[in-house]
């Protein structure tokens, strides 16, 4: 049990470097060349994996709670009708749906861990 809870700290970082590297394969068979800058968005992901840093990993989650919380009210807009989408908008809105509460999630757990642990 020790070692899974030495282990789980590092979820997130694996989950938005999981999403990146998703991105960028989706990008790079359309665009080619162009989609690496994309890989760039891994790198503060990939430096808390190697040699953590609170504040960089405080900075992180707020960050990205920021992002996903702008993003959910995008959802409460739809729902409650405020903005007319049109039906691209809607299509993207419903398939991303799961990633933005799973960045929510994996943000405020990014949170916690700034809070609650030493690295």
């Amino acid at each position: 049990m020790h070692t899974l809870s030495k282990y789980t700290k590092f979820i997130p970082y694996l989950y938005f470097l999981s999403v990146i590297t998703y991105w960028f394969t989706t990008i790079n068979q359309t665009e080619g060349i162009s989609a690496y800058p994309i890989l760039l968005f891994g790198i503060p992901f990939l430096w808390q994996l190697i040699k953590p840093n609170r504040n960089l990993n405080f900075s992180l989650g707020t960050i990205f709670v920021c992002l996903s919380s702008y993003l959910i009210l995008a959802y409460v807009f739809d729902w409650l009708n405020i903005i007319h989408w049109t039906e691209t908008s809607k299509r993207l809105l419903f398939y991303g749906g799961i990633l933005v509460v799973g960045n929510f999630i994996m943000s405020l757990w990014i949170v916690r861990n700034s809070i609650k642990k030493e690295f």
